[in-house]
């Protein structure tokens, strides 16, 4: 894991940790922090979140974040050493959302194709007619035990029928 995401899932941490105790924003709907990306050289953070409820919830909770960005910046920056305190965007994660959405699409597919007949499982091989097969794989010079004669086997290569 290299320090850039170390980095990421600090402030990740961190900055739910902010949301969920510090924060007391009417605003703020149910907020999920999902992911942070840091750019290679630390400065700057996408924090994306998710919120449960309605695009008017959305937006509010989008609206409370945004103008709380500072105080979160600062607190960030006394809990996580580093040199310089990131410059952080927010942004709305909605791969919650589409997941969802492409579940109930499968599941209405689902309920409007028709089930798919049973297949019979193939009748079970009826018994070989003939020798039963040894129980061993005999080799050259070895006797056959099922045969019981006491004769070598003879191999399929050397002697072929004509």
């Amino acid at each position: 894991m290299s320090r850039r995401d170390r980095v990421a899932e600090a402030i990740r941490k961190e900055a739910s940790v902010i949301i969920h105790d510090e924060l007391k924003d009417p605003r703020l709907g149910f907020v999920t922090i999902t992911a942070v990306e840091m750019a290679s050289d630390l400065r700057f953070a996408k924090i994306f979140f998710s919120v449960l409820g309605s695009e008017e919830e959305r937006r509010k909770t989008k609206e409370a974040l945004d103008s709380a960005l500072g105080f979160i910046r600062k607190l960030i920056a006394e809990r996580i050493n580093l040199r310089l305190a990131p410059e952080i965007i927010f942004r709305e994660d909605e791969s919650i959302e589409q997941s969802i959405r492409i579940e109930q699409v499968l599941n209405e597919i689902k309920e409007l194709s028709a089930p798919a007949p049973a297949f019979d499982k193939k009748p079970k091989s009826k018994a070989r007619k003939g020798k039963p097969r040894p129980s061993y794989k005999a080799r050259d010079g070895v006797k056959n035990r099922k045969e019981g004669r006491g004769e070598p086997k003879r191999s399929r290569r050397l002697h072929k029928k004509k």
